[in-house]
């Protein structure tokens, strides 16, 4: 069969708004699955050089035949990406033009044990796709509530403005995962009623659970003073006896059911009548900020899934644990880095609860105080279009850099691979990425200062001997963090998170994602990523057995580098068929785009 070039005919231009939304979906789902292999996408093809481009054959069964895939460069984490969003059946030429039928024809390819996992992704693209569609059809009702409530975005300031950039955040797809707008299980009003992208106002629930069955790191006195009692939730004969948990409305129902079964909680435990505590949610979604207290934000289990069906938004008590340890160990580098000490801030994440179980739980976070007059801005809100269409990172750099956003890029990575490489010189680091990192910008006596604010510090590697090589009688215990994941004695799970999250995550995907909306050539974006990673690596030391040699043998210098293999471990595959010990660090390999030009990439 011979391939036509004008199979793009009729897929541009002339789509109503839905099918839109399906070709962008469908051409983000091919690329992952190319990147990650799935079927042997890459490794079981054939490439076909036809006049409007090059395309991979896949051969299928007899029955079936081969699958065509149209390539277009990719460069990022992948070589190639897809370029039109469809696959051609070989066999009769059909055009397989939808998720369902794309993946359909991939899951024959599949082993049998693996088919469950293409139906479930199925379904996940099934919810990503209506609430593409949903953020479409709500963009200027969602504007004008932003602006009602937070006023013009060139005046987003303080925590309060923050909520106006998460909201901004949550209408962007992630820059891998192709399903990120999903979340599973929720419809069109609990996404309108809950979720961030529709910055919604709600109060929460709250359930008495004995004091017995409580564990609060600090003893009750660490809450905070706007923490119910029970006879404020009208159960004031448990007063003495109980103390009271929040719980999301989402999680009300079988789940919270199932919970305190689990538990043997379901005859002691009683969950009140009265919605307590107006909040409003974070990026995260199951984070929410209250009004009561604007520096407080409550991290609150839920009983759904986002970027993979099982990466559930729940909390296991051991990750609290974590990011109490966690944190006690950045301040310790700081107390020995004080050129930090002014530029990075961290949430306190030391103050929690919990009954034992992932639904039964929430983490007390709190924020710097001082920020009322900054604009603190989630990274994940950079490339998003704020009220009027307008990038959020042109009009901060507007603001504090003189319209130009790539002094505020460069700003930004100057100071986050600073703070990054110290990190790995002590043998830590970070799964800091675009949602748990937050620009921190205002203007001083001295012109325009910019600090970095962090959370969510409870999934780190640390390589042990570096630590203790480093801390020496200082450097934490294993046994202070509760998962066994956290700890090597090398630097390969350290390197491997700083490149897929720092580099990727944190620098990577703005340099290719400005070069897309036309604020400078790709080539200039990435030699300043590569520049500026490169400063921060000689500072810690290149000679044989510094720190600074490994990251330049691989980042900076290796053909290839890490790419999360997001979608196979997170929904395709099982734990046991991916043999994925955490499905957020889960890698395949992708080309070094920040390998000088002229070199072989």
């Amino acid at each position: 069969m011979t391939v036509s070039p004008d199979l793009h005919a009729g897929t541009t231009g002339q789509e109503t708004a839905g099918a839109a939304e399906e070709s962008e979906l469908l051409l983000r789902v091919l690329s992952a699955l190319l990147r990650e292999d799935v079927v042997g996408l890459r490794t079981r093809s054939t490439l076909l050089e036809r006049p409007d481009g090059p395309w991979l054959r896949l051969a299928a069964d007899p029955a079936a035949g081969a699958l065509l895939l149209p390539l277009g460069p990719d460069g990022y984490q992948s070589v190639h990406a897809a370029r039109l969003p469809l696959l051609v059946r070989e066999s009769d030429g059909a055009r397989l033009t939808s998720v369902d039928e794309v993946l359909t024809a991939l899951r024959t390819l599949a082993d049998p044990a693996d088919r469950p996992g293409f139906d479930a992704f199925a379904e996940e693209c099934r919810q990503t796709l209506a609430t593409m569609r949903l953020h479409t059809r709500t963009r200027d009702e969602t504007d004008r509530t932003l602006t009602e409530r937070h006023g013009g975005s060139d005046a987003w300031l303080g925590l309060d403005g923050g909520l106006a950039y998460d909201t901004v955040a949550a209408r962007l797809d992630h820059p891998v995962y192709p399903t990120s707008r999903g979340r599973s299980g929720l419809d069109e009003t609990q996404l309108r009623a809950y979720a961030p992208e529709f910055r919604p106002d709600f109060a929460l629930r709250w359930l008495a659970v004995p004091r017995s069955a409580m564990t609060v790191a600090g003893g009750t006195a660490a809450l905070p003073g706007c923490w119910p009692t029970p006879a404020e939730l009208d159960l004031p004969h448990l007063d003495d006896s109980h103390l009271a948990l929040p719980v999301h409305p989402l999680t009300l129902g079988d789940a919270l059911h199932e919970a305190l079964r689990e538990t043997g909680l379901e005859q002691e435990a009683v969950l009140s009548g009265r919605a307590l505590l107006g909040a409003v949610p974070t990026l995260s979604m199951r984070t929410v900020a209250v009004d009561a207290d604007p520096r407080l934000h409550l991290k609150l289990p839920l009983a759904t899934a986002t970027l993979g069906l099982r990466n559930r938004r729940t909390i296991k008590p051991r990750t609290l644990v974590d990011g109490a340890a966690g944190q006690r160990l950045l301040e310790q580098v700081i107390a020995r880095e004080p050129r930090f000490a002014e530029t990075i801030l961290q949430a306190d994440e030391t103050v929690y609860a919990h009954a034992g179980h992932e639904l039964l739980a929430v983490l007390c976070r709190r924020y710097p105080a001082g920020l009322e007059g900054s604009a603190v801005v989630p990274m994940a809100a950079l490339l998003g279009r704020a009220p009027g269409g307008r990038l959020v990172i042109d009009e901060l750099a507007d603001r504090f850099y003189g319209g130009d956003p790539l002094a505020l890029l460069d700003a930004c990575l100057t100071l986050l691979f600073d703070w990054q490489t110290t990190l790995f010189g002590y043998g830590f680091g970070l799964e800091s990425h675009q949602q748990n990192i937050s620009l921190v910008l205002d203007q001083g006596a001295h012109g325009t200062r910019l600090r970095l604010l962090f959370k969510d510090n409870d999934a780190p590697r640390i390589n042990a001997a570096r630590l203790r090589k480093t801390l020496g009688d200082d450097a934490p215990d294993p046994e202070d963090f509760a998962d066994p994941r956290i700890f090597a004695d090398h630097d390969r799970p350290v390197l491997d998170l700083f490149t897929t999250i720092t580099v990727h995550l944190c620098a990577g995907s703005y340099a290719f994602g400005l070069a897309r909306h036309g604020r400078a050539p790709q080539d200039r974006l990435l030699g300043l990523v590569r520049d500026r990673l490169a400063e921060a690596v000689e500072r810690l030391g290149t000679a044989p057995g510094e720190p600074g040699a490994a990251l330049r043998a691989h980042v900076l210098d290796a053909p290839r580098l890490p790419v999360k293999a997001m979608v196979s471990a997170g929904s395709l595959l099982s734990k046991e068929r991916s043999g994925a010990a955490d499905i957020n660090k889960h890698y395949t390999t992708g080309p070094n785009y920040l390998m000088p030009m002229g070199t072989s990439r």
